[in-house]
């Protein structure tokens, strides 16, 4: 892939940006510190802080503020921040990989063993901790967020003790939303690129070497998916230089070696199905239906063990004095509608995109059109995190008139950009005509998968 093939003109005053951050690197080692305090701070606190009682404001209210802080601007607009300029979060201001890097400067410095190579860590990792999360309830309870993000940060550490060499082995390989940042920051605009002619040109000139920690070939970079745009390699070999591109050129131009499989699954069975399934179960009629049809039918047998609710909190929900306890029916019936609307969901896209790669001659280009769906999938998961922001605003008397059209307006632009991606790929194979044609109708389709569901919540129930 060559990701450079048509880029944007160059920006000098971006390229100075990119420098500036290299040179004032301590600033932002200052910035990190402060965030890695900050974050303690409210991941912690709040879990031994008695709930807030009826009334209370995220104003004169720790646990509330840390909520709206943590679930109602941190989450989603991180991810806003991926499509935009990339893994800025990531190399510039996340408190977890700072951390794991920090502690790696002293620890055992082993190398990465193979098993933490394998691929599919991302898609497994943010499966877990998105199911999980749901059935601890990690939005709503500040002991269930300790122990999901503190959890994270705690395996963080570890790694980094052990792996690596001031390195962020626990980002590259571990990190539960590695995978969904790298498939949006390929989205970005403005992106760290490499210039190899000017690399080979450099010769053999004496320069200082780059500690690159999320362990990137920068030599070799033509991708923004790993790049933590930390600023560290800017100008070296006067070849790195933070550079601007046509938004979503990326995806546009990848080609099919370049595409991955697991990155596929983790967007159209995680990022799209399961997440789906995790923000639109408490709201579902259908969820609703079965559970009730579900425990009348135990009752009626006088099997009333799923129906037991003495559940660690730490396993099931579990908080009586707020009046929010989940039986052990509940945490089967949230796994269910999970993994089926999952499963219906990712099985439909996976079976549309198909049809579309054998329209165009192609078996393998169904994992190249996938990629075209991540502006949807990112505004999914966008309007799902941002649920809670609505919810937490809408209790202080803020009230959001125009919401409605808003979300409309964002899964419209999301789904025009998906199919302008797939557009561009579609274009690009030698197949007739109509069979490009049909194959763009057949990619609708699989699209309409990442939309119909966030219509049904919005607008229907």
């Amino acid at each position: 892939m060559n990701t450079c093939a048509a880029p944007a003109p160059a920006s000098p005053r971006l390229a100075r940006i990119g420098e500036l951050m290299r040179r004032h690197r301590g600033w932002i080692l200052g910035a990190q510190w402060v965030i890695l305090a900050a974050y303690l701070f409210l991941v912690i606190t709040p879990a031994f802080l008695p709930l807030p009682e009826s009334g209370a404001s995220l104003w004169n209210n720790l646990t509330l503020f840390a909520q709206f802080a943590f679930w109602g601007i941190w989450w989603p607009f991180v991810l806003v921040s991926m499509m935009l300029m990339g893994r800025v979060w990531c190399g510039v201001m996340c408190p977890e990989g700072f951390v794991s890097e920090q502690v790696s400067r002293f620890g055992l410095g082993r190398p990465v063993p193979r098993w933490i190579k394998w691929g599919g860590w991302p898609f497994v990792a943010f499966l877990g901790t998105t199911v999980y999360g749901q059935l601890v309830s990690v939005y709503e309870y500040p002991k269930a967020a300790l122990l999901v993000l503190g959890g994270s940060t705690v395996a963080a550490i570890a790694v980094g003790l052990v792996y690596g060499r001031g390195k962020r082995v626990w980002c590259r390989h571990l990190c539960p939303v590695n995978g969904v940042f790298g498939l949006l920051s390929r989205l970005a605009p403005v992106h760290f690129r490499t210039d190899r002619e000017a690399w080979e040109a450099y010769g053999t000139k004496k320069v200082i070497p780059i500690n690159c920690a999320p362990l990137v070939d920068i030599r070799r970079m033509e991708s923004a998916a790993d790049c933590h745009m930390c600023g560290r390699c800017a100008g070296h070999r006067d070849a790195v230089s933070l550079a601007a591109r046509v938004p979503g050129s990326e995806v546009a131009q990848l080609d099919a070696q370049d595409a991955d499989r697991w990155e596929v699954r983790l967007l159209v069975f995680g990022i799209i199905g399961t997440a789906i399934g995790a923000f639109q179960w408490s709201a579902s009629p259908w969820f609703v239906r079965a559970k009730l049809a579900a425990a009348e039918w135990l009752v009626e047998h006088d099997a009333f063990a799923l129906l037991g609710d003495d559940i660690p909190w730490w396993l099931l929900t579990h908080y009586p004095e707020a009046n929010d306890v989940f039986t052990w029916l509940d945490g089967l019936m949230i796994l269910a509608y999970i993994g089926v609307t999952a499963l219906v969901l990712g099985g439909w896209i996976t079976l549309w995109l198909r049809v579309a790669a054998g329209l165009l001659g192609d078996a393998a280009a169904h994992l190249r059109l996938a990629y075209a769906l991540i502006p949807l999938g990112g505004a999914g998961v966008f309007l799902g995190l941002s649920g809670l922001t609505v919810t937490l605003l809408s209790a202080e008397g803020v009230i959001l008139t125009a919401l409605p059209e808003a979300r409309g307006t964002l899964l419209a632009a999301a789904a025009l950009a998906s199919l302008v991606l797939a557009f561009t790929h579609i274009r690009r194979t030698p197949a007739p005509t109509l069979r490009r044609v049909a194959a763009q109708c057949a990619f609708a389709v699989a699209a309409a998968a990442a939309v119909v569901p966030w219509a049904l919540m919005y607008y229907i129930w």
